[in-house]
């Protein structure tokens, strides 16, 4: 273990009409430095993780950071940006300053503010993250994209209707139990697999219920080099981490096999030294519940093609061989896009201390995997997570 993560916060996700991303980056900072029980002074960098892309008219983030405390002025920050996997990025950055000894405790910040946003742009925003030769028409955007993708994937492998409605379903029940999340009501089975006016089609066969949240939010945490780690009252180590990517374009690659997650997973569990059936639960990219789906295949729980037995044998259920995505996931938890990574990191740290909300919590949780992608899969970044104090 080179580093470790040694406190957090996370606010709310969803609307949040009287913050602003310099008011969410502040509170988050500060919240997280109290929780680690250090000062300010004693940071030796800050990584911020913020997409935006549009989605705040401040495009120049990194130094809101300092904003938390007069301490902090002065420090190297860098904001940091990788499409949806931002906040993953910004934790892996953190993480290798600390690898390098170029630091010893780094404060990591991921935020996003989307809801402000007219409709019609937010769409547009999105849609900056796929490969705009290729993709830059898709209607509906983003969705649009996932929305190919599941119709391809419906084509090779037979209609998975019930599967991603299975998926959603999971998730928004286990949302329920998360406080931070946006959207926090069970919706059932039969809601999210049948069409109707308030679960419409929105791409392809994917419907309402079957894509992530227009969310604000922000989380961050602070990482510690393994020996200050020990000296603080709880500490969760990176076992092991990986970070793939990919081309850009679709059309360079089969997009149904999500190649750069699995190797990122292959090389995190190498690195980590233990295999998938180790973990205890995983926190997944769910932007889609297509792409939980094809992640089920990547991450090597299930053979290509064979990832709805996963969620129709209740594998990925809370109280299934391999939980996935308790808090809720990106589908009932919300998406800020430069926030997400940094919260899965965030959560899973709680639930390997024996921290997370009544409810949420895993039983006897040891070792988590996170895994956040950027694009179609183009970014790629596994987390192993072990409680080391």
């Amino acid at each position: 273990m080179s580093a470790a993560i040694v406190g957090w916060a996370h606010t709310p996700f969803g609307r949040q009409d009287a913050e602003t991303i310099e008011s969410l980056i502040v509170r988050v900072a500060t919240d997280a430095l109290v929780d680690a029980g250090i000062t300010a002074d004693q940071v030796d960098e800050i990584v911020l993780g913020h997409y935006n892309a549009g989605f705040s008219a401040q495009d120049f983030t990194a130094s809101l950071v300092l904003q938390a405390d007069p301490a902090l002025r002065f420090k190297p920050t860098t904001r940091v940006e990788n499409a949806c996997a931002t906040g993953s990025a910004a934790v892996h950055q953190g993480a290798r300053a600390i690898r390098a000894g170029a630091a010893k405790i780094v404060l990591v910040v991921g935020v996003e503010q989307m809801t402000k946003t007219p409709s019609a742009d937010i769409g547009r925003f999105l849609l900056k993250a796929s490969y705009l030769a290729e993709d830059g028409d898709t209607p509906a955007g983003f969705a649009g994209v996932f929305g190919n993708i599941a119709a391809a994937y419906f084509q090779r492998h037979g209609d998975q209707s019930d599967a991603l409605a299975m998926i959603a379903a999971k998730n928004h029940k286990n949302g329920v139990e998360n406080p931070y999340a946006q959207m926090r009501k069970d919706l059932g089975f039969s809601f999210c697999r049948d069409e109707s006016e308030k679960n419409p089609f929105v791409a392809g066969p994917l419907k309402r219920t079957d894509c992530s949240l227009v969310s604000d939010g922000a989380a961050a945490l602070v990482l510690a080099d393994a020996e200050t780690a020990m000296g603080m009252r709880r500490a969760v180590g990176f076992r092991g981490a990986s970070h793939v990517q990919d081309f850009l374009p679709m059309s360079k690659r089969d997009i149904l096999k999500f190649d750069g997650c699995a190797l990122a997973w292959k090389q995190a569990l190498a690195q980590a030294g233990v295999a998938l059936d180790d973990l205890s639960f995983v926190e997944t990219h769910d932007c889609f519940t297509i792409a939980e789906l094809i992640e089920y295949e990547a991450m090597g729980l299930t053979k290509e093609g064979d990832g709805a037995r996963a969620i129709r044998e209740g594998w990925t259920a809370k109280d299934g061989k391999l939980p996935v995505n308790v808090s809720g996931g990106l589908k009932a938890k919300g998406h800020p896009i430069g926030a997400t990574g940094v919260s899965m990191h965030v959560l899973s740290a709680m639930q390997l201390v024996g921290e997370a909300p009544e409810g949420m919590q895993v039983k006897d949780a040891r070792l988590g995997g996170v895994f956040n992608m950027g694009g179609a899969a183009v970014a790629n970044y596994v987390s192993v997570l072990e409680r080391v104090k």
